[in-house]
């Protein structure tokens, strides 16, 4: 079988010095390029994280400071990975609750544009816990029948993730081999940034995840207290967070403008007649 595509996905895994999308860094980085003919293009990199690897996490994953010491920082790096999912959709394991927003922060942080807008995200651990409930290892054990040798080597989960996905289209007769459909089914809610703490209601406008102003309208809270996107601006939120909010401001603020605009023409023209 091979994924029904328009355009490329690459599925992607990292390695990390934590679980924290603001503040830990990259210390591996493996992605699988898959083509809509089928053709598949991978690549992995070790990264110096440029902060110390604490020794809990050097052991889940084996990598030290020693080991990437030598190893490029991610803002060398980050021009190819940005060439590489140029133009393409993203697919991973926990992708859209770790791997995307630690990525985001990353290329932001090295001055990279990341724009997620029209991008499809295949999240392959919602559809395994929405049909099985399991770990990446099980999974790979209970679809593929294979045992996962070197997890958390960014490039054998990855690997594993993209082989776990084809086995899940076999498998199930209800998830499509279709990326609009798999964007839709991979996602536990739907977010605004990539974090989640804004995501949009029922009518589809963009509200807050949390805090005291849970569940109202960004604008809303705007108006209503200019300085909370300040206080947002200025706090430990992540910067692709930031740069949505600052988005749904200028929008608003352009919508208003040409409001004015058309507003005043009107005048204009009925104080003429």
């Amino acid at each position: 079988m091979k994924l029904n595509l328009d355009r490329p996905v690459v599925f992607f895994d990292l390695e990390t010095t934590g679980i924290n999308a603001n503040t830990d860094r990259i210390v591996e980085i493996s992605l699988l390029k898959v083509f809509p003919n089928g053709n598949k293009e991978s690549k992995t990199w070790l990264v110096n994280p440029g902060i110390k690897i604490p020794a809990n996490t050097s052991e889940i994953h084996g990598i030290t400071d020693e080991k990437v010491k030598d190893e490029p920082l991610f803002k060398e790096l980050a021009p190819k990975v940005s060439e590489i999912i140029k133009g393409c959709d993203l697919g991973g394991f926990n992708s859209n609750r770790f791997d995307i927003p630690l990525l985001a922060e990353e290329m932001l942080r090295a001055e990279q544009e990341f724009d997620m807008t029209g991008v499809k995200t295949v999240d392959v651990q919602v559809i395994f816990h929405k049909k099985e409930q399991r770990t990446l290892s099980a999974g790979y054990q209970f679809y593929c029948g294979k045992d996962l040798e070197m997890a958390h080597s960014a490039e054998a989960d990855t690997m594993a993730t993209y082989e776990i996905l084809l086995a899940q289209l076999e498998k199930y007769e209800d998830v499509e081999n279709d990326m609009d459909f798999l964007n839709t089914f991979s996602k536990q809610k739907d977010n605004v940034d990539l974090a989640g703490f804004i995501v949009k209601n029922d009518q589809g406008e963009p509200v807050f995840s949390f805090g005291k102003n849970k569940g109202i309208k960004v604008l809303d809270v705007f108006k209503k207290t200019p300085g909370y996107y300040s206080w947002m601006q200025n706090s430990d939120f992540p910067l692709y967070t930031k740069r949505v909010l600052k988005k749904i401001k200028e929008d608003n603020q352009a919508v208003n403008k040409n409001k004015t605009t058309i507003d005043d023409l009107m005048n204009k023209f009925n104080n003429k007649i």
